[in-house]
């Protein structure tokens, strides 16, 4: 099983990138996925959820607004919109998935390996 992330890069502040987490070879309705992202020096950050419980998704304060995620079943992969990008999105992200009904994101099953986004002029 394994997720694998695409789409990070550097972009200006204002810019925007579209993330991509492709699951193989299961499917997402069994799974509560979750985009997360790491800073040195700070705790892992959850950016967004796609509640397996009822499919509706959450998203941090920090992003709210700016970020969207989406899924696409037939592609077992999930997408993070990131629009309105500010430097402190600059991270490490990745997509994680928990097996089973949740209403949270946990990132414990299964992680991909994470790509890097910065944001600089």
């Amino acid at each position: 099983l394994q997720l694998v992330e695409s789409g990070g890069g550097l972009v200006q502040p204002g810019g925007s990138l579209r993330l991509t987490c492709e699951t193989k070879p299961f499917t997402l309705d069994n799974y509560a996925i979750g985009w997360f992202r790491r800073t040195p020096g700070k705790e892992r950050e959850g950016v967004s959820c796609l509640r397996s419980s009822d499919g509706s998704i959450y998203y941090a304060d920090s992003v709210k607004g700016r970020f969207t995620m989406s899924k696409d079943l037939a592609k077992s992969t999930v997408y993070l919109q990131m629009n309105n990008l500010k430097p402190e999105d600059t991270a490490t992200y990745f997509c994680a998935a928990d097996e089973g009904l949740s209403s949270w994101c946990f990132g414990r099953d299964y992680r991909g390996k994470g790509l890097q986004v910065t944001v600089s002029s």
